[in-house]
């Protein structure tokens, strides 16, 4: 262990600067990397840790996140603070297959002791956060090692100390941010913890080619972005609300000029929980989707096409002690404000599209979707990804199969029944 840094240190920065050097440092341990949701925030506010776990290794992970976080702070008289950050939710038991992420975060009270710009610390993780308080005083970026208990941010008062022990620090003591620090190791640039805070995938996202009758591509993007973050103080229902959209394209890459076949524009409003429920082995788990979306080709005249749908998508899934997961989630629909030009929507695609998903850790990904519409009109759709890393390319993403039979592959002609199409691309999440 390295000696104490016991002189304080005080560095004319700014907020930024300082989170450019801390950045700088932040960690590449075990592959999780620690970054505080704002710049800024004022003394008895609430901020939080978040932590994106990324598994760049050769077999799938398993991360238990700690339920509670030791945090230190400096006040202006170079005293440590330390002070709690609990956990945003109870399930912490995550499986993290190769090449995925997993986030995880924490609430903490900014300590009303707490001035100018902080290098706030974890302890027990090499890991330096920048916060500006905005409460004046000079900037502090390391102090002596920890000699005082963990008290509420509030109050300042000590906090039991079987609740810190049971967080796995020390009630009386931790390690110095210098020391802690001195263990950094440079981050990879490329991981996941600058990407914006609420953002995460959705559904999936592919680039195919296939050549019966003609050339085409289809291509499909989806994102989320979730509305609120959650206060582990006041959990709420608004805590799992979240804006999402998709946009999938037919591409004729054989016509004159290459013109785009149709586009379909999927915005949705929707509540989303995985873990509504977990089984004591751990292998059982329900979640839930409802929510309300549009879908649109953005053309007008005889080629509009419009719908609107409220759905609700139970899911249960069944985690293998081999390594694999399978789910199943039927997606119910209940149309309104069709067009006019689509008003016989429903007969073709049907109010349920039936999905079953199998996932192998770094391996193969199996989705299967089929809908029923009126008088047998039957669409299915299947797609298999197999991760690129486990190929000579040694690359990111997928090799991605689809095999579409049915109606609807673009919603300019939902009422059309397409021949069989393979196609074979790339995708990034599936």
């Amino acid at each position: 262990m390295n000696p104490p840094f016991r002189a304080r240190t005080a560095l004319g920065l700014s907020a930024s600067s300082l989170a450019v050097l801390l950045a700088a440092a932040a960690p590449a341990h075990a592959g999780i990397s620690y970054t505080l949701d704002r710049a800024a925030a004022t003394p008895g506010t609430t901020v939080r840790v978040q932590a994106v776990y990324f598994n760049d290794g050769s077999a799938g992970a398993r991360w238990q996140p700690p339920g509670q976080l030791i945090l230190q702070w400096r006040a202006p008289n170079g005293q440590i603070i330390r002070t709690p950050a609990q956990a945003d939710t109870d399930a912490r038991d995550l499986n993290i297959p190769v090449n995925n992420f997993a986030r995880m975060s924490w609430s903490a009270v900014v300590p009303a002791q707490a001035r100018g710009l902080q290098a706030v610390s974890i302890e027990g993780e090499p890991a330096l956060m920048a916060l500006d308080t905005g409460a004046g005083g000079a900037p502090l970026v390391a102090s002596s090692p920890a000699t005082v208990p963990v008290v509420d941010p509030t109050t300042g008062q000590p906090l039991p100390a079987p609740e810190v022990v049971a967080a796995g620090a020390s009630p009386t003591a931790g390690p110095a941010p210098t020391q802690v620090a001195s263990t950094v190791t440079p981050a990879d640039p490329n991981r996941l913890s600058g990407v914006l805070a609420g953002l995460s995938e959705y559904q999936p996202m592919y680039f195919d080619i296939r050549t019966r009758d003609r050339t085409t591509a289809r291509f499909q993007v989806s994102f989320k972005y979730r509305l609120f973050t959650p206060d582990s103080n006041n959990p709420s229902f608004w805590d799992k609300l979240y804006l999402g959209y998709t946009q999938t394209s037919l591409w004729d890459l054989q016509g004159d000029s290459v013109p785009f076949i149709d586009t379909t524009f999927n915005p949705s409003l929707f509540w989303l929980n995985d873990n509504v429920w977990t089984s004591q082995s751990q292998n059982w788990r329900a979640g839930l989707q409802a929510g309300v979306e549009h879908s649109s080709n953005g053309k007008a005249g005889d080629d509009s096409r419009s719908v609107n749908d409220a759905f609700i998508q139970p899911s249960i899934n069944y985690r293998f002690d081999g390594g694999s997961t399978l789910s199943f989630s039927p997606r119910i629909k209940g149309y309104f404000a069709v067009a006019d030009e689509n008003s016989n929507y429903r007969d073709y695609a049907g109010n349920v599209d039936w999905n079953l998903r199998w996932a192998q850790d770094n391996g193969l990904i199996a989705t299967a979707m089929y809908r029923q519409g009126a008088s047998s009109r039957r669409t299915t759709q299947l797609d298999l990804a197999w991760p690129l890393q486990r190929t000579w390319l040694n690359m990111n993403g997928y090799i991605h199969l689809q095999y579409f039979n049915g109606y609807g592959e673009t919603l300019l002609g939902y009422d059309q029944r397409h021949r069989s199409q393979i196609g074979i691309g790339f995708s990034l999440v599936q």
